[in-house]
């Protein structure tokens, strides 16, 4: 799997696989020394805990080197002029409504900002595609249309 990162978010994912795998890592140590000097672990919540925690730290280490392995960093101006790819922004057009959106990873995507994953069927729909092309998109209530204004 190919995960589509902004230059930027590659490097905040690298700076916290590395806060992860040493500031983290060596709290966790700590956590674990002080707990097993309590005593019995088999009722130590303490230590309980920091195996939980110890257990989604490094769930989240392979996540991210898994991301970081496989990452295509997104380049503005690196592709075809005018064709919509990941890292483009568009505006579109819907009935008489105008509406900005950056098609960015999956990893990044924020309808609040705009931002709409590759992956989702409104990104997928606009892919590939140019200004003054029309993008469909199957919704629950049916089609909609969305006519590209430009590309950027």
């Amino acid at each position: 799997m190919t995960y589509y990162l902004t230059a930027e978010r590659f490097e905040d994912l690298k700076k916290e696989l590395e806060n992860l795998k040493t500031v983290k890592r060596q709290e966790i140590a700590e956590r674990l020394k002080r707990a097993k000097e309590f005593g019995d672990l088999s009722e130590n919540s303490e230590y309980t805990e920091a195996r939980e925690e110890q257990s989604e730290v490094e769930a989240r280490i392979y996540e991210l080197e898994e991301m970081i392995k496989h990452a295509a960093i997104i380049k503005k101006g690196g592709h075809a002029t005018g064709v919509v790819h990941v890292g483009s922004t568009i505006k579109v057009k819907k009935g008489s409504k105008e509406v900005s959106y950056t098609i960015v990873g999956s990893d990044e995507s924020n309808p609040e900002e705009n931002k709409i994953s590759n992956e989702s069927p409104l990104g997928r729909a606009f892919l590939g595609k140019k200004a003054g092309e029309v993008a469909e998109i199957e919704t629950p209530s049916g089609k909609i249309e969305l006519k590209i204004l430009s590309v950027d």
